[in-house]
């Protein structure tokens, strides 16, 4: 049977099924997923346990009701922006930064401001036709501290960043998808399915290769392309370094086994 945890009003769920899929949930529909300090401390604790947790191997990071999260909720917002900043253990975007496994953002409806940050703090999105992201800094005078300013920018360019933060204009999904910043646009009651179909993707291959090639990768973004390429040739010279003479063969007969079978038009 799948565990489940969640904070004491329910607010975040999370859901570890046999698969070694997780689902994190962020869980207050009435106020369209706004973050309470509470809510944000308990999403930092969730990514750090199962990052930690050996049985997963993706997890899901999604919203109930009608928006992904609207941000924060600016009712406790001194609670939240006058917090410890600099207390990495309840940060939400830095545990999902640290996050080992692949995470996958299942994204409905709005995601705003620190909404959109979390979706710029996963590694894969998924998106329902129709969902918009908003970078709501500027209108409201919140200044940005998950990211947003720097990794925007990194995605979609400079300038197309420049107009989504300065103007506050929604990025939709069809968009983010032409810009290269959202992997799928789907139906929106296809999202959580085509999420699933590429957390089992992920899923079933290595386990321990995954691990280290969502590292390499997002490591090696915040080097320029010379360091990257040492970091690359460094780790994988301790990769291969530390195998034993039973697992190059072992690496042998599956490519052998898969070179025998027909090959999957599937992507």
């Amino acid at each position: 049977m799948a565990s489940h945890q969640s904070s004491p009003e329910n607010l975040i769920l999370v859901n570890r099924e046999p698969s070694g899929i997780a689902f994190v949930t962020i869980n207050r529909p009435k106020s369209l997923n706004s973050l309470t300090r509470p809510m944000i401390i308990d999403l930092a604790k969730a990514f750090k346990a199962l990052s930690q947790d050996e049985s997963v191997r993706v997890i899901i990071l999604s919203g109930s009701g009608r928006a992904f999260c609207s941000g924060v909720d600016l009712t406790a917002a001194e609670d939240v922006f006058k917090g410890d900043v600099k207390d990495m253990e309840t940060d939400t975007v830095v545990q999902m930064e640290r996050c080992r496994k692949p995470i996958i953002g299942a994204i409905n409806g709005f995601a705003v401001t620190a909404g959109f940050e979390m979706a710029l703090a996963c590694d894969i999105i998924v998106a329902a036709k129709g969902a918009k992201f908003v970078d709501t800094h500027a209108r409201f005078g919140i200044f940005p501290t998950w990211g947003l300013s720097q990794k925007l920018s990194r995605i979609i360019g400079a300038n197309k960043a420049r107009e989504v933060s300065l103007t506050a204009t929604p990025l939709t999904a069809e968009l983010g998808e032409r810009l290269g910043f959202v992997n799928h646009v789907v139906e929106e009651g296809e999202l959580l399915k085509k999420a699933r179909e590429v957390a089992e993707a992920i899923a079933k291959n290595n386990q321990d290769l995954v691990l280290r090639y969502k590292a390499v990768i997002n490591d090696g973004l915040k080097l320029d392309l010379g360091h990257a390429l040492a970091l690359e040739k460094e780790r994988g010279h301790d990769y291969y370094s530390g195998m034993t003479k039973e697992q190059f063969k072992k690496m042998q007969e599956f490519i052998t086994g898969r070179g025998s079978k027909k090959p999957s038009s599937k992507l």
